[in-house]
C-alpha cells in the first residue's frame, strides 16, 4: 500500500477533471479525494496498491476530453487509514 498527494497544472479546471478522477479512482478501487485549488491546479490525494496507483497516475495524466495536463507534480504521502472510497472535495 502506498500513498501520494499529485499536483496537476494546465487545463484542468472547467473540463470535468475532478469528476473523472473520481470516476477513473473508483474503478481501480483507490481511497482519496480530488479538489480544485485556488491557483488552478487540481489536488488529488490516492492510495491504494503501488502498481495500482501508476497504472492509475497514467490515465490521470491523460484526463478528459478538453484537458490539456502539463504538468503532474507527485509527492510521497503518509497512508491514512481514515481514507475508505473516493470522493470530490469542495
Amino acid at each position: 500500500m502506498v500513498a501520494y498527494r499529485v499536483f496537476l497544472s494546465g487545463i484542468v479546471q472547467g473540463v470535468g477533471f475532478r469528476a473523472y478522477t473520481k470516476t477513473l479512482a473508483e474503478s481501480y478501487g483507490l481511497d482519496g479525494w480530488v479538489r480544485n485549488m485556488p491557483d488552478g491546479r487540481v489536488e488529488v490525494f490516492v492510495q491504494g496498491d503501488k502498481d495500482t496507483v501508476w497504472d492509475f497516475f497514467k490515465k490521470l495524466s491523460e484526463g478528459p476530453p478538453l484537458s490539456k495536463v502539463e504538468l503532474m507534480e507527485i509527492r510521497k504521502e503518509v497512508i491514512r487509514d481514515e481514507e475508505r472510497g473516493f470522493s470530490v472535495r469542495y
